[in-house]
């Protein structure tokens, strides 16, 4: 109990921390989209929107309970959330980073934008031309949705916007008009599946888009996939939820090895990338692979010399270029994973919230905070709370800290640890306090 022993000792103990969330989730009413479709899509949006279900309502394991309702509960299991008014509900959502001592949200996409499969962007690709325009004028529709969900909290939210990798002319078009429209969040990538039809990260195609983002000072995401929607098969059975849950660090680490060992980082030094809700305890152990492949690539004898010609144009180790490229949206940031801050870079981490999903921590982030952060320095607390995604979204820190200091934890709140932490699962759903 040291922190709680030096709660009221120290200079700086008054001091708010600006805490970032780099995890939270937003998305208009499933109609709502309507107003931002050219004309020429309404009749079809009507259709599909008539037509739509989400496939994994199921996830959400209060199901069983008798008196469950979609229409009445507001925090929902991520896949589920897509029902709850949280995603669009501006000022119920402001009253509620103030009730958990956030002064500002990233912002990743929740609901199902127009003529997406599921109600998340993964899945198989469009078909035909037409079905692409129609998703393409789905995510544009989204983020023109987004630039005006962000202006209702001035300062407070840096919203990241949809692209497809189908046509990379258009997606480097909507990079330049997101950053005119002021979205500082950057772009999510498509969302990981065995269905995908994305390309993948190292090929030559995408290079234009990189170097579009590395240029505008856009960031790059890559989110926690799901499982995506099965066309002809329901739900892919009973194993496809863990499976999901198991291949989440495999994408991750996929995404790592892609980025770096394409040259992709070498050739956009300057390029940030963003690995969120992937958890970070497996980064040490997979940035220590990749050096050692690194290491043989450069030994030019018996079998590695097949590994040469990608190691050759490399400047730098893997785990420099991660220190140097990447970043964490550390949302579920377990206690576990803040001892090994030093090994995944404490600059290189930005706790989260995950907001609004059960599997978050609202309305117990106070204290999941102190929970993770009671023994750590505060100098490191304020960067993983948030100078450092302050810096990495551009965010007024002036401004924040006058938010902060009003609805902020305090070095001494975050200190001390709690005297209860909410239950599981009768509480909270956030694997933080399991």
């Amino acid at each position: 109990m040291e922190g709680k022993s030096r709660a009221n000792t120290g200079p700086g103990e008054d001091e708010h921390y600006v805490v970032i969330s780099s995890d939270s989730h937003a998305g208009a009413g499933l109609r709502d989209y309507k107003p931002y479709l050219e004309k020429k899509w309404h009749e079809d949006f009507d259709a599909w929107a008539d037509a739509y279900e989400n496939p994994w309502d199921f996830v959400d394991p209060r199901l069983e309970r008798e008196d469950f309702d979609f229409g009445e509960e507001e925090i929902l299991t991520g896949a589920a959330s897509w029902h709850s008014a949280l995603s669009w509900d501006s000022p119920r959502r402001i009253l509620h980073m103030d009730q958990d001592g956030v002064a500002a949200e990233v912002i990743f996409p929740n609901t199902a934008p127009p003529f997406m499969p599921g109600s998340v962007f993964a899945g198989t690709g469009p078909e035909t031309r037409t079905e692409y325009e129609q998703r393409w004028a789905g995510l544009q529709a989204h983020n023109r949705w987004l630039v005006d969900f962000c202006s209702e909290a001035p300062g407070r939210r840096a919203g990241i916007a949809q692209v497809s990798l189908f046509d990379i002319d258009d997606a480097m078009a909507e990079v330049r008009k997101i950053k005119e429209m002021g979205l500082t969040g950057g772009i999510l990538l498509p969302m990981d599946s065995p269905l995908s039809d994305s390309p993948p990260l190292y090929v030559s195609d995408l290079e234009p888009l990189w170097q579009i983002c590395a240029e505008l000072d856009v960031p790059v995401h890559k989110h926690a996939p799901v499982p995506p929607q099965l066309p002809h098969a329901e739900r892919g059975g009973p194993g496809m939820v863990a499976i999901s849950a198991i291949e989440n660090h495999f994408y991750n680490r996929r995404g790592v090895a892609h980025l770096i060992f394409s040259g992709v980082l070498e050739r956009h030094p300057s390029l940030k990338v963003i690995l969120t809700e992937g958890g970070a305890g497996w980064i040490p152990e997979h940035l220590h692979q990749l050096d050692t492949i690194y290491d043989h690539g450069k030994n030019a004898d018996g079998f590695r010399r097949f590994l040469q010609p990608a190691m050759e144009p490399l400047s730098l180790k893997p785990s420099e270029y991660f220190q140097r490229n990447f970043f964490l949206g550390a949302s579920l940031f377990l206690p576990s994973e803040a001892a090994q801050r030093y090994e995944i870079g404490v600059d290189k981490i930005m706790w989260g919230v995950d907001y609004p999903h059960s599997e978050g921590t609202f309305p117990y982030s106070r204290e999941a905070i102190s929970h993770t952060f009671a023994d750590v320095p505060p100098d490191e607390v304020r960067a993983m709370l948030g100078t450092t995604a302050g810096e990495v979204f551009n965010f007024d820190m002036q401004l924040l800290q006058q938010v902060a200091d009003r609805i902020g934890p305090t070095v001494a709140d975050v200190r001390t640890r709690p005297a209860k932490l909410p239950e599981v699962p009768g509480q909270s759903m956030s694997p933080v306090f399991a």
